[in-house]
């Protein structure tokens, strides 16, 4: 293998050299002077000669670079291989190398697994209640399936290397693919939900579950219905799986993006400015108001007394006489596009108040939402803190009163809203189907839960194991292999040690640290009268069985 390596690097150099002098030899052919122009005809006949024959000249040196130019390819081409056999992109032997995972990834042991696992199924009960059918798209997309879909967060995407004539890009969530497969299958009706991993060029939080490649659960109806009917219902998915994953109080905050379009339009913003203040005002959640208006002065260009009167409405939340309040406000009232989405918010509201929902929802105009696709209804799950945690800044209720909220937000959950035109984007004829749906920010969620563990010290059950085999003794290795395949036909979960002659206490010990319930013990005077021994792991009792019976007993303990 040494001497192949060797071979190898020196016809690399071998073929660099003749590289480096047909690159010399075409730099100096274009130095040469150019041939004179079709004015030659009006000089004498002897430099008319001289012409024609520098001209035939040029015309024969002109074919011989264009030879040389198709040599040096299949030189570069040569060594392009020649690299790639010697694996010339590896590490080199003597070079260190530190094994870690990708910035903004992680591992997940078992007891994580277990957990999240735990989560997903929860989650899946929801969206199944709900009528869901699930899908499945590819973890990439054609890029210009992706671009200009995210606003500002286009950046976020990865850009994969060409392979083969396509342009690829990771994809940055899952309701643009879904818009696809809605499109390419000519889909005008559907109630789906997918949970796959996405990935984004974000800046990491690893302790806050932000990650570049993390899970989405997302639960979406799409087709013409009356209004606000399947949004409320989204609404109510949120509220029930962040009720079933019992993390702790939460607030979903409603707003809606005409009325968003509308104030900005009633304070004074440009239209072609809209989407990019509507991307300073969705950081009102992680950034007080003063930054967010200086973003929107200084970087988005908008005037200070303008950023002033949308100060007025973001800093506004509330209830139904919020909306009231809002439907009576002058400015607004001249809007038409304000008027249409508070009368939205209105019937939402009604809705959701209906479903149970009153002390969960708050509309709140400082809820954006900054992709671009949106056009009616926006939501977000927002956890709230430990009662011990420091208060958060004073933000203004609808009354105008001024309060410090009793417990701090620490951070989004879920989000979703109501995307009408997505569809129609990617559809030849530019056909719409209206959509709304629900992410559900499951990595947030798992790192709440791991916190709680580790501080509550549960061990999680790692298998889903019900009996162990064991044997009391030496030379029992083909016995427990018999019950293994009875126990298995059955259908029931059973494992043993991998060890011929395994010590008993040893196996029992492996119950114990792995909270499997049951454990079979053989003996050879025990299977000589076709019984073995029973126990159960947590109380240790032992009781004789019949080895014909033993599936079905072992059924009766689980079910206890």
């Amino acid at each position: 293998m040494s001497d192949t390596r060797e071979q190898i690097l020196e016809q690399i150099k071998v073929q660099g050299d003749l590289v480096r002098q047909l690159k010399a030899t075409k730099e100096s052919k274009e130095k040469l002077p150019l041939a004179p122009s079709s004015e030659g005809r009006a000089i004498s006949t002897s430099v008319g000669q001289q012409l024609k024959a520098q001209q035939q000249q040029q015309l024969q040196e002109q074919q011989q670079q264009q030879q040389q130019m198709h040599k040096i390819d299949e030189e570069v081409s040569r060594l392009l291989a020649l690299k790639a056999k010697l694996g010339g992109d590896a590490t080199p032997a003597n070079q260190k190398f530190t094994l870690k995972t990708p910035k903004g990834t992680r591992d997940y042991a078992p007891q994580q697994m277990t957990l999240r696992q735990g989560v997903l199924d929860k989650i899946v009960q929801v969206f199944k209640r709900h009528g869901g059918e699930a899908i499945d798209t590819p973890v990439f997309e054609l890029k210009e399936v992706l671009t200009g879909k995210y606003g500002e967060d286009s950046k976020l995407i990865y850009d994969l290397k060409d392979q083969g004539g396509e342009i690829l890009s990771m994809r940055y969530d899952l309701t643009v693919p879904l818009a696809r497969y809605l499109a390419m299958n000519k889909i005008s009706s559907i109630k789906r939900y997918h949970i796959a991993k996405v990935y984004r060029r974000d800046n990491p939080a690893m302790t806050r579950g932000r990650y570049r490649e993390f899970y989405q659960c997302d639960f979406d109806i799409a087709g013409t219905y009356d209004p606000m009917l399947a949004d409320a219902e989204c609404v109510k998915i949120v509220a029930e799986v962040l009720d079933t994953l019992d993390i702790g109080d939460y607030v979903i905050k409603l707003n809606h993006r005409q009325l968003l379009d509308g104030m900005f339009e009633a304070c004074g913003v440009p239209a072609n400015n809209f989407r990019a203040i509507c991307s300073a005002v969705d950081k009102l959640d992680k950034s007080p108001w003063a930054d967010v208006r200086k973003e929107m002065v200084d970087e988005k260009g908008l005037d200070g007394a303008t950023a002033d009167k949308i100060g007025e409405y973001v800093r506004l939340s509330g209830g139904a006489e919020l909306v009231e309040q809002l439907l009576a406000d002058e400015k607004l009232k001249a809007v038409p596009n304000a008027v249409k989405g508070l009368e939205g918010m209105q019937l939402l509201l009604k809705y959701c108040s209906l479903f149970g929902l009153e002390e969960r929802i708050s509309f709140d105009l400082s809820l954006a939402r900054g992709l671009d696709y949106y056009t009616g209804v926006i939501y977000e799950g927002v956890l709230k803190a430990e009662p011990s945690a420091p208060a958060s800044p004073a933000k203004e209720l609808h009354n105008g009163d001024q309060a410090l909220e009793q417990s701090s937000t620490v951070g989004s959950v879920a989000g979703g809203g109501r995307y009408d035109n997505l569809v129609g984007m990617f559809d030849p004829r530019g056909k719409a189907v209206p959509c709304v749906g629900v992410s559900i920010g499951v990595e947030r969620i798992f790192s709440v839960l791991e916190a709680k563990f580790a501080a509550s010290k549960v061990k999680l059950r790692t298998n889903d194991v019900e009996v162990y085999v064991a044997s009391a003794h030496k030379g029992l290795h083909e016995q427990r292999l018999r019950v293994l395949n009875q126990l298995w036909n059955a259908g029931i979960k059973a494992e043993h040690s991998y060890k011929l002659n395994p010590k008993l206490l040893v196996q029992l010990q492996h119950c114990e640290e792995h909270q499997i319930p049951l454990a079979i013990i053989l003996g050879d005077a025990e299977l000589a009268q076709g019984i073995v021994k029973l126990r159960e792991v947590t109380t240790r009792q032992e009781s004789n069985v019949n080895l014909a019976d033993l599936p079905n007993e072992i059924r009766r303990r689980l079910q206890k």
